[in-house]
């Protein structure tokens, strides 16, 4: 079977990308075929490595070049990039001519049902519905995410299949019949785990608004005088990095934080700490947090829409804490840090729950979900 993801770019290091990398390289070696498309590549790498086997395209539609210069200059230049997406998009397909087309919900989403290439179109949705509302964008800026949010409302309905990787993400968009739960697969698979013997607490993610480690950084603040010999990691990079960076230092913690930059020895990384927090404004099914759960650390993790509720069992394998409690934050991850035991016995549990997550359970369901679409297709 021929199958064709589309996506932004595959040089960034986010969990999407690592996502991606995960289905396309499986699917590859199940004998499919499989090609990626991206607007924004610009020349670079793959940050996760993909099969030689799989075939990249880029469109050089850079929508990005954009970023940082304002409403205006997006409203300016977005039409014409749209076209010119169509245009080289729509003319890619033709010559392809692929079983599958999937959509990562990129601006190739409003595109692709619109296109006869004779392929049957699938949209994944890797945030929740409220992601645009949850930008916490004011003004002019505010109503676009309004109106853009109603469009995706729209947009989803013309797709043979919409997936979203949640139950709790599937009842914000009602009875849709063409919907379907289907989680993210653990990226890696480590026989080890980490011991939770450590005094490093870790979190991984872009450094922007959406992961909210400014609100991290200022818990800490609160915490790190009581245990001057644990450390907080923060793996991760982004256009607030100076912001924390400044943040950490007005704070005085620059002793027991540390701002790392990405890395491909993530299971290490995990492995040397002993505990994984959250403090991110939403999400999707953050894939930290089935890594964390895989390598055996307990977490602590603000309940934002969507993802915790699904992945964590309080007072199993972390803590589940509403947002804006921060007191309730501070002292679940106090209590960790002060019992080996408990973390030891937190961190055993989240093995297990990580289980459901394997890459063939996970893998299973996409599978299915293309042979339904081609029996479909030919019926």
């Amino acid at each position: 079977m021929r199958i064709v993801y589309c996506i932004p770019a595959t040089s960034n290091s986010g969990g999407m990308e690592r996502v991606l990398a995960r289905k396309v390289n499986y699917l590859t070696e199940l004998g499919h075929e499989l090609i990626v498309i991206t607007t924004d590549q610009r020349g670079a790498s793959p940050f996760f490595p993909l099969n030689e086997a799989v075939q990249q395209y880029d469109l050089g539609i850079n929508y990005d070049e954009t970023n940082g210069r304002g409403i205006l200059a997006k409203l300016r230049s977005y039409p014409t990039k749209h076209r010119q997406h169509k245009q080289r998009l729509s003319a890619l397909l033709k010559e392809l001519r692929a079983d599958i087309v999937i959509s990562m919900f990129g601006d190739d989403a409003t595109l692709l049902p619109k296109m006869k290439d004779g392929s049957r179109k699938v949209l994944e949705y890797h945030f929740s519905k409220l992601k645009r509302l949850q930008y916490g964008r004011r003004g002019l800026w505010r109503m676009v995410d309004i109106i853009r949010t109603k469009l995706d409302e729209r947009t989803v309905k013309d797709y043979d299949r919409f997936v979203v990787l949640t139950e709790e993400d599937a009842g914000y968009w009602g009875e849709l019949p063409n919907i379907q739960v289907i989680p993210n697969p653990l990226p890696f698979v480590s026989s080890e785990t980490s011991p939770c013997t450590s005094h490093r607490v870790l979190a991984v993610g872009r450094y922007d608004f959406q992961k909210n480690f400014s609100k991290l950084i200022e818990l800490w603040g609160k915490i790190a005088p009581k245990y001057p010999d644990w450390h907080l990691d923060i793996y991760g990079d982004g256009m607030l990095r100076r912001d924390l960076e400044q943040q950490v230092q007005a704070l005085a913690l620059s002793d027991t934080v540390h701002l790392a930059h990405p890395t491909h020895q993530m299971p290490e990384v995990y492995q040397g700490a002993s505990i994984y927090v959250m403090t991110s404004r939403y999400e999707g099914l953050p894939m930290v947090l089935l890594e964390a759960q895989h390598m055996g650390l307990p977490i602590v993790s603000f309940a934002c829409p969507c993802g915790p509720r699904d992945i964590l069992h309080p007072g199993e394998d972390g803590y589940l804490i509403e947002q804006g409690d921060d007191t309730a934050f501070v002292e679940a991850l106090s209590t960790l840090m002060n019992s080996e035991a408990e973390r030891i016995r937190m961190g055993a549990n989240a093995r297990q729950a990580a289980s459901r997550y394997e890459v063939d359970a996970v893998m299973a369901q996409w599978t299915n979900l293309f042979a339904s679409l081609k029996k479909d297709s030919n019926g």
